[in-house]
């Protein structure tokens, strides 16, 4: 640009010496503004600076931290690091210890170590992520996915969670590159893997299910015979009592009669009933009958 108005004033003929000091000094002024402007550059918020001079290379010693700096135009050029965690979800096919497929997914959250910015750069460049992290992930995903059956994968979700942190991490140090958080977002199984499972799940119910039927049954045969068991002995014993004693049987009719009474007096329709069939005619000699001849055949014996 000075050259364009230094080219532009040769052109313009001889004037005042007034304009002729203007001119340059407005040559001088339109210089020193484009000396400052690029001599002067900033580093914003959550990144470094690293120094690339064309005399001496990349400066390994030199990492600029926040602010506005000046450099050397044309002989030094300033480049910029992002220094705050990125996330990254990273998806793998990889191979289970019972050689089942898994698909399994983490989320990583990256950043360069400030301290080795300017050897990274000479190694890996701005992309580090794009050029480290899939490998990187696939490969300890692949070494620790196979040291475990499809089953611990789900069971043991911590334990391979952790491993997997512990791995990556060490991996990921190699690469001058810091990772703050490692997690598992997706773990699943191929479709015939997922349709066994399911079919193991409903056979295990079913077994479960047929094993308290059977249980129930045998609860219920067992309940059967004490049933009977104690209808035989309650049997047994009101024979032995009507034996032993006749005027038992008639003081079951007694409370016969009471319940029914009972049921009479609180109804509300009105009943019309032989008091023979309802055990009500407490003062018939036939009320007494069936004890007596009873007591009578006991007396005789």
């Amino acid at each position: 640009m000075a050259q364009n108005l230094r080219d532009f004033a040769s052109r313009i003929p001889g004037g005042g010496r007034g304009a002729g000091a203007a001119l340059k000094l407005a040559l001088g002024a339109g210089a020193l503004m484009y000396a400052v402007k690029e001599s002067i550059y900033t580093v914003d918020g959550g990144q470094r600076a690293i120094i690339f001079s064309r005399l001496g290379g990349i400066q390994p010693d030199t990492i600029l931290a926040e602010g506005i700096h000046v450099r050397i135009p044309w002989f030094q050029y300033p480049i910029i690091y992002d220094i705050r965690a990125k996330p990254r979800k990273i998806a793998s096919l990889t191979g289970s210890k019972d050689l089942q497929m898994v698909n399994i997914a983490l989320r990583v959250l990256s950043r360069p170590n400030i301290q080795t910015l300017p050897a990274m750069y000479q190694q890996l460049g701005l992309d580090y992520d794009e050029r480290v992290l899939p490998s990187i992930v696939n490969e300890v995903l692949k070494s620790v996915v196979a040291k475990f059956n499809a089953s611990q994968l789900i069971v043991q979700r911590a334990q391979v969670s952790l491993l997997i942190r512990r791995d990556l991490m060490q991996r990921a140090n190699d690469f001058n590159i810091i990772l703050d958080d490692v997690a598992i977002t997706e773990l699943s199984f191929s479709k015939e893997y997922t349709a066994a499972v399911e079919a193991k799940q409903v056979a295990q119910q079913e077994a479960q299910r047929a094993q308290f039927l059977v249980e129930k049954a045998k609860q219920e045969q067992r309940h059967k015979i004490v049933q009977a068991e104690g209808e035989a002995m309650a049997a047994s014993m009101l024979g032995e009592a009507l034996s032993k004693n006749p005027g038992y049987l008639k003081l079951r009719k007694i409370r016969a009669a009471q319940s029914v009474a009972k049921t009479m007096s609180v109804s509300q329709n009105r009943i019309y009933l032989n008091s023979d069939s309802l055990l009500l005619n407490l003062q018939d000699l036939d009320f007494t009958k069936g004890s007596d001849a009873v007591f009578l055949s006991q007396k005789k014996k």
